[in-house]
């Protein structure tokens, strides 16, 4: 069998198994054919590729652990990760004075009002509940009148979709709620955002109660 003949029966065989299933699925069985179709092109020009198959979420390589990577400018833009007219921080968390991810903490009972989580529709990074709205207005009021506090922003997503996808969008998560906060005057340089993905859920159950409570983001601080 040609390498040809080859592809051809993948993207058939990809395309047919998406039928069977429900819409969600059958979207990534597509988004699968098109990455397949497009390394089958370059096969047949000579371009090999070193893969494996991966068997579950487990063996996704991702930034799962409390390294932070962050952002270009140019990422926020090109990957609509959140807002491009607000630069990510000077400071990396753990280099120059910063404090590193593994010394941010939940606020205190006594903060707890500040800080609650906010919670997104699926697939959407944008709050639209005015509770949520009217919180991050009084976090940012209280930052601006606390500067020696730091935070991070943590996006967090339900289980449904693949882990990369879910990681991109809780990303779109943090940096929308840190867009919000910084256009309401608090210090840019003060404020980290991270994804966990699904990787972190709240609740392990299945129900669209569940999903929502997952749909998050939550809030760690560190006061110098």
């Amino acid at each position: 069998m040609t390498r040809f003949t080859q592809f051809i029966c993948i993207v058939i065989l990809a395309a047919s198994a998406g039928c069977a299933r429900n819409s969600n699925q059958t979207w990534e069985d597509l988004k699968t054919a098109g990455r397949y179709m497009h390394r089958g092109v370059d096969v047949m020009f000579g371009k090999e590729y070193e893969s494996r198959l991966l068997t579950s979420d487990e063996e996704f390589i991702g930034p799962f652990d409390d390294e932070f990577i962050p952002l270009r400018d140019s990422d926020l833009k090109n990957a609509q990760l959140g807002d491009a007219a607000i630069p990510q921080p000077k400071g990396i968390p753990g280099q120059k004075g910063i404090p590193s991810l593994s010394e941010f903490y939940f606020p205190p009972d006594t903060l707890r009002a500040y800080f609650r989580s906010v919670h997104f529709e699926t697939d959407e990074h944008v709050l639209k509940d005015k509770h949520d709205l009217e919180m991050i207005s009084q976090m940012a009021a209280y930052l601006k009148k606390n500067p020696s506090i730091f935070l991070v922003i943590e996006g967090h997503c339900d289980e449904r979709a693949s882990a990369s996808y879910n990681m991109a969008l809780g990303m779109r998560r943090a940096n929308s709620v840190r867009s919000f906060l910084v256009k309401q005057g608090v210090d840019l340089n003060r404020i980290y955002t991270v994804s966990r993905g699904k990787e972190q859920p709240l609740t392990l159950g299945h129900s669209q109660d569940d999903w929502k409570a997952n749909r998050r983001s939550e809030f760690k601080i560190y006061e110098k």
